[in-house]
């Protein structure tokens, strides 16, 4: 498929319109749609829209709405640029192929296919049926960095998972006496949130909120240049998903106190804790998941963890597409070592915190050279006086 110069600049813009429901559309995909016309023998965007929220209209529809009120007239004929396949079944909104289709449009061209199941090439064949002329393929590349969740949980019945870490210079996490605030810098935490805003879950261990007494919340206050187009009102609190293995957490800790959803997750109920289920606040469901031994065998119940790729399934069907993980080593090290982690979000500060201080990720299976992770890095920038590394895991075979 060749696409014109034309073509790429239009897809570029629905592209940036797209990222406009960066932080709101979960569990939807961001979707841009730009629709282009002829006057006088010049091509002109007559209308415009990205979908924003789970419920409200789709991109394409938005742009038709937005075309509709200036140059209704040209509808009629008009190419539209979407970043995702149009849908072709009811949702909590009509068809989107089908809004297209009862517009007159021309041309449809989709940087991607989607990938639900549900839609699969079915909106373009759609399109196709009634007159229209479909292409896709157009910066698809671009448009699948978008969603990366999305697609996950639509090919994997994964999310997406991005594993936080903070560490000095020398990748210690904190002092051998267990002293680590602040170790990055107030911009590096800023920088957090933002991560955290646009995350369906964020996942932590009781360790970190029993030891750190972390809320694990979005802190609109500390957004900064996004407050600018991301009002107080808008802020989606993450899930707060708390593995409590040993159920030594209680309603009384910060965590609870801050009425959005949570999740804790036990491998087993004990008699006292179902007797006191009903002391934890309305929000806070508990879920109970499959245990599993270390590897190397042990018979010691008390070293058994929760089964991790039955908790990201979980969250999966929950549509709950990207996830951080903020926790303490050795979660964090689970995650990496069981190839759980699709993307490692590292901030460095410029401090030298020495050999007793404590590590990174822990990986107890981990052993020899050939075990080692392999990464990619993605990206490599200062964040006030820390470096951010983002690195891609490359999964064994």
């Amino acid at each position: 498929m060749v696409f014109s110069e034309q073509d790429h600049h239009y897809m570029a813009l629905a592209i940036k319109l797209a990222q406009k429901g960066h932080y709101t559309t979960s569990p939807n995909p961001r979707v841009g749609c730009v629709l282009v016309s002829h006057v006088e023998g010049k091509e002109i965007i007559i209308g415009s829209g990205f979908h924003q929220m789970a419920g409200q209209g789709h991109a394409e529809v938005n742009a038709l709405l937005d075309a509709s009120k200036n140059y209704p007239q040209l509808i009629k004929g008009a190419t539209a640029y979407v970043t995702l396949e149009p849908c072709s079944h009811f949702g909590q909104t009509p068809p989107c192929a089908q809004g297209l289709i009862n517009a007159e449009v021309q041309r449809v061209v989709a940087a991607m296919v989607d990938p639900n199941p549900r839609v699969a090439g079915r909106g373009l064949k759609m399109l196709e049926q009634a007159g229209i002329q479909t292409e896709s393929g157009l910066l698809e590349h671009e448009a699948k960095a978008l969603n990366l969740g999305f697609i996950k949980v639509m090919t994997q019945n994964l999310p997406y998972v991005r594993v936080k870490l903070a560490a000095s210079l020398d990748g210690k996490t904190a002092m051998k006496s267990g002293e680590s605030k602040w170790i990055t810098s107030v911009d590096a935490r800023r920088d957090v949130q933002k991560i955290r805003a646009q995350s369906c879950a964020v996942i932590t261990g009781a360790d970190t909120v029993l030891m750190d007494d972390a809320k694990m919340t979005v802190r609109w206050s500390e957004l900064g240049e996004l407050k600018a187009h991301y009002p107080q009102a808008q802020v989606r609190q993450p899930v707060r998903v708390v593995i409590d293995s040993q159920n030594r957490l209680t309603p009384r800790l910060a965590f609870f106190q801050q009425a959005s959803a949570i999740i804790i997750v036990r491998g087993k109920y004990d008699e006292q804790d179902l007797e006191n289920i009903h002391q934890w606040p309305h929000f806070v469901e508990q879920v109970q998941l499959p245990m599993i031994m270390p590897s190397q065998g042990e018979s010691d119940k008390a070293r058994a963890k929760i089964d991790l790729t039955a908790l990201l399934k979980c969250l999966a069907q929950r549509g709950l597409n990207d996830v951080l993980v903020e926790s303490g080593a050795n979660l964090a090290g689970a995650f990496i070592e069981q190839d759980l982690a699709d993307e490692l979000i590292l901030y460095q500060a410029p401090k030298l915190l020495g050999g007793d201080g404590k590590n990174l990720v822990n990986m107890p299976n981990t052993s020899t050279l050939v075990q080692a992770k392999a990464l990619s890095i993605a990206d490599v920038r200062m964040v006030g006086c820390d470096i951010r590394i983002i690195a891609k895991l490359t999964k064994n075979t």
